[in-house]
């Protein structure tokens, strides 16, 4: 039994990796997202969308600036391990930079 829930546990944890990774890399990114808004807020006419633009970019922002901070953690703990010769943890660490800096992007 207990051996089923290891793999259950498992099996569970690599289906959320696999549906994380796709969101990253579904749609555009948070700063092309910002971008996007910010300029159809400059070209707005009226103020009420500008406002709703501007908190959309604000909100797309403030998520890449998130996704950078965890970029630059996961690779500062690549560097960590890199230097404890942890090979396999130095790699898994670079590989969630990649995501959230990508995400970021």
């Amino acid at each position: 039994m207990k051996h089923n829930s290891i793999k259950l546990t498992g099996l569970g944890g690599g289906i959320f990796l696999i549906l994380a990774s796709f969101g990253a890399y579904a749609g555009e990114s948070h700063m092309k997202e910002a971008l996007k808004h910010t300029e159809a807020a400059a070209k707005a006419g009226d103020s009420k969308t500008i406002a709703e633009h501007a908190e959309a970019a604000k909100s797309h922002a403030k998520t890449a600036d998130e996704h950078l901070d965890a970029g630059i953690t996961s690779l500062n703990e690549a560097t960590d391990h890199g230097k404890l010769k942890h090979t396999g943890l130095a790699k898994k660490s670079a590989e969630e930079s990649v995501t959230h800096l990508k995400t970021a992007h």
